[in-house]
């Protein structure tokens, strides 16, 4: 028997994409809002996927972030597969 979840949900949103990182943080996106140029530590980022989701840690809550900030924190978080995704379940 398969424990595999293949609708992962955040409350009752279904997760799109996620990351992990070694601080035990997760970025759960339940949608893309919208892609804007962003500007980080000075450099602009063209085309940056702004998601809406649900940040696990110490002050868990929904909202935006940025999938370029993410990206900048490698090699300390990144991207979880598709697979990956498909263990992942959070009820708030």
């Amino acid at each position: 028997m398969s424990t595999f979840i293949k609708d992962s949900k955040v409350g009752d949103k279904l997760i799109i994409k996620a990351w992990e990182s070694f601080s035990g943080i997760y970025w759960l996106a339940t949608e893309l809002a919208y892609k804007q140029d962003s500007v980080i530590n000075g450099k602009v980022y063209k085309d940056d996927e702004i998601y809406f989701g649900f940040v696990t840690g110490p002050y868990p809550e929904w909202g935006y972030f940025s999938k370029t900030e993410i990206e900048l924190l490698k090699p300390m978080a990144w991207e979880l597969k598709k697979e990956a995704i498909g263990w992942l379940t959070k009820e708030c």
